[in-house]
């Protein structure tokens, strides 16, 4: 069976294709032409198809699809990105998927699609963290990533083309512990249930033969071994990292407008059997991973809280508003933060170029000074 696998490169994409690989598929990957790409494909030498391309370049698209069997399309553009450039994640998750539509019904034996999608779709859950398929999409506030993956879902179920859609939970990989910004944007009271990415590969690979995927949508996360709040995950980490519990302060994370929760698995666990690993088995690879480091990192654990907090915006505004709200009362407080809140970023903006501005005052003046004095040592 020839299977196309779009965002092979990425953190699923790579675990779907070596799933893919160890049951001997035809597989084609279509990928952005990058300097990470084109060292990632040297280790599948000889192995794979690779058709580079855009996705919203329809003959790239077309060219790609052509003559495959079965489509797993996981290929966007994610957060911060997404967010940060909603135009492009607009272009790419849902200018993408429906070139991907678009060629598949060209095609005279239609190729299947597989699909996924985010828990991101279901929005903020912190006070209903129990997450049904069939509960009613509602992205959080500025998520503009989930809104591509409700835009593409839409497509994709009214397009005629046989589909499954799998909404992805909160994914780890052992190849993937860097701490970026995202980190800060979930509340601490976030219900989150983890799925390792091998567990993810597995999955999409088994709904390939099982009938009673097609046509419709599932959740797909660790299970009931799996689950944790975000504020233990956190401490949990920090600790195996040799950073210690409550390493960052809360006032570093946001109080809503996330995503994440417990999902109902049921169904997708009974038809696809994926569930390998528990959160247990993966803070031992972390532990393994991290080995004889950790005992390294006291030393310069201040270090790396102040380029953590310096990545949260949360942050940076708590100690903005304690700035300048801290010398008035109670009253005059709320009026002052409301203010300022709607007008942070301008005023923060401001603020920086008025830091670079005096830095540029500092060095002038020390400048000058080193001139004079030069030119008093000359006339000595």
């Amino acid at each position: 069976m020839k299977i196309l696998l779009t965002g092979a490169f990425g953190n699923v994409g790579l675990s779907t294709l070596n799933e893919l690989l160890n049951k001997n598929y035809e597989v084609r990957v279509f990928e952005v032409y990058n300097r990470k790409n084109r060292k990632i494909a040297k280790q599948f030498k000889n192995k794979i198809e690779i058709i580079w391309g855009d996705l919203r370049n329809k003959e790239d698209v077309t060219t790609a699809v052509q003559n495959q069997d079965i489509v797993i399309h996981l290929a966007a553009i994610i957060p911060p990105l997404a967010d940060t450039n909603p135009s492009l994640a607009e272009s790419v998750n849902v200018g993408g998927t429906k070139n991907i539509l678009e060629a598949i019904k060209k095609q005279v034996q239609k190729s299947k699609l597989i699909f996924t999608s985010s828990v991101a779709v279901y929005g903020d859950r912190r006070y209903n963290p129990m997450i049904e398929v069939s509960d009613p999409v509602a992205p959080s506030k500025g998520d503009y990533y989930a809104i591509t993956k409700i835009s593409a879902e839409k497509l994709i179920r009214e397009s005629g083309v046989d589909f499954a859609i799998f909404r992805l939970t909160y994914i780890t990989s052992i190849d993937k512990l860097n701490m970026d910004p995202l980190m800060f944007h979930m509340p601490l009271d976030t219900s989150i249930e983890i799925c390792d990415t091998k567990d993810v590969g597995l999955a999409l690979v088994n709904s390939i033969g099982c009938d009673e995927v097609w046509g419709e949508i599932f959740n797909l996360a660790g299970g009931k071994q799996c689950r944790i709040t975000y504020r233990d995950y956190l401490n949990d980490m920090m600790d195996i990292f040799g950073l210690g519990r409550n390493f960052l302060p809360e006032e570093g994370f946001a109080e809503k407008d996330f995503h994440c929760g417990y999902m109902n698995t049921t169904k997708s666990q009974n038809l696809l059997n994926y569930q390998q690993h528990t959160l247990e088995d993966y803070y031992g690879e972390v532990k393994r991973k991290i080995g004889p480091k950790k005992y390294f990192m006291p030393a310069i654990k201040w270090m790396i809280r102040l380029n953590l907090l310096k990545r949260s915006d949360h942050y940076r505004r708590y100690k903005f508003f304690r700035k300048k709200a801290g010398a008035f009362t109670v009253s005059e407080n709320k009026l002052i933060r409301k203010i300022l809140a709607a007008n942070f970023n301008k005023i923060d903006l401001l603020e920086r170029k008025i830091e670079k501005l005096e830095d540029l005052t500092k060095d002038l003046v020390e400048r000058k000074f080193e001139i004079q004095s030069m030119k008093q040592i000359q006339q000595v």
